[in-house]
Parts: structure tokens; sequence; C-alpha cells
């Protein structure tokens, strides 16, 4: 199976599900988005890596997991994200030692948080991307600051454990048929509520099976 380059466009706050965080990776070479709702500490995580001028006092968990790694000689090379199952992505970090090459199971959002700080690609299968990309049409459609929040914005959520990639949001899709959900799907991009958009693809995916 061929591989998508992702990277990543920005984080919204989800307007449905409190304290979480919709994660949005963009196709390299292609139009197509990958939302993907993570929790409030991997998003800030995630924010600290992306503002490189930012700083915090003490390392995060995914610092430590680097300075950790670069101590005894592991690199990561890349992150693949390689299965889709009932709206959970899951995802691989490939790293190396002393040119042994591991996979490693993680977390997306934990694996992308250390993408960043390893400088590591961070990739995903066509057929991933096929059944889960949100493709938008038309340059009004195109992600801009309205759908990511300010970095400083996601910075201040408190530190919290975080949240299984799942959707938990109390609006259930269920009672929806694939015509209207495929509608409702449409008019969230439309909106750039990219957190919705995600949940009623993951149902539509749910019903592809």
């Amino acid at each position: 199976m061929s591989l998508v380059k992702l990277t990543i466009k920005g984080i919204s706050y989800s307007q449905t599900q409190n304290g979480a965080y919709a994660l949005i990776l963009n196709e390299v070479d292609g139009e197509r988005k990958l939302p993907i709702v993570i929790g409030a500490f991997e998003a800030q995580s995630i924010a600290i890596a992306l503002e490189k001028e930012i700083k915090p006092p003490r390392p995060l968990t995914h610092d430590l997991f680097k300075n950790f790694a670069e101590r005894f000689d592991i690199v990561v090379k890349q992150v693949i994200i390689h299965k889709l199952v009932d709206g959970v992505f899951y995802s691989s970090i490939i790293c190396e030692r002393d040119k042994i090459e591991e996979i490693i199971d993680a977390r997306t959002s934990d694996a992308i948080a250390l993408a960043l700080r390893f400088s590591a690609p961070i990739f995903t299968y066509k057929n991933i991307l096929d059944k889960a990309g949100i493709y938008l049409k038309g340059n009004n459609l195109d992600p801009t600051d309205k759908d990511i929040q300010e970095m400083e914005g996601v910075l201040s959520t408190p530190e919290t454990f975080g949240m299984e990639e799942t959707n938990q949001s109390g609006e259930t899709y269920a009672k929806h048929s694939l015509s209207e959900l495929s509608e409702l799907l449409e008019g969230a991009v439309i909106d750039e509520d990219y957190e919705k958009a995600a949940k009623i693809r993951d149902e539509i995916s749910k019903r592809e099976l």
C-alpha cells in the first residue's frame, strides 16, 4: 500500500466535546484534510512543539521521552497512521538504534507530538486517507485562521491526562441515514467545524464496513 505524507495544518478547539481538540492534518501534494480528535494535554504538547520559541520551564512528557531517547541514541525516523477502526486512528513510531529498526505502537496524538520533536515525517496509507479524508472543494472552504485557534488559547488549557481518541460526544448520528449523514458532513465542512465533520465521517465509515 502506498504512503501519503501529511503535515500539520493546525489545532482547533472542539465545539461539541468539552476539553477536546481537533488536530487537522493536511495531505502533501493534495487538498484533503484529516481531522483527529485529541485530548487537551496532547494538544498543548503539539502546540508547544509547533511554536519553537515557547520553552516550558520543565520538560513535558514528550520532551522527557525525547531526552531519554537521545541519551540512548534512539532516533524516531517516521510516524505512520496505519489503521482506522470505529473512528479510532492507530499509529506506529518507527525508531532506529545502532542501525536496528523497531516499530512501536502508539496513540496518534503521542506519535505526532514525538514526530515534531524529532523532525520526523508523518505518513498515512492512501486507503485510510481515501476513507477518512475530507476533501474541500473551492478556496472558500479551505481552512484558515478561523478553524485554528491561536496557540496561546491552546497553551492556556490546564494540563490534564489525555483522553482516548474516541467518539465520546453526547451527539449521536446513528439515527441518520447515509444520505442525511452526507449532507451533515458537507454542512460541517462548509461551517469549518472539522471536529464535527470527523465524527460524522466516522459514523459513515462504520456503515460502510
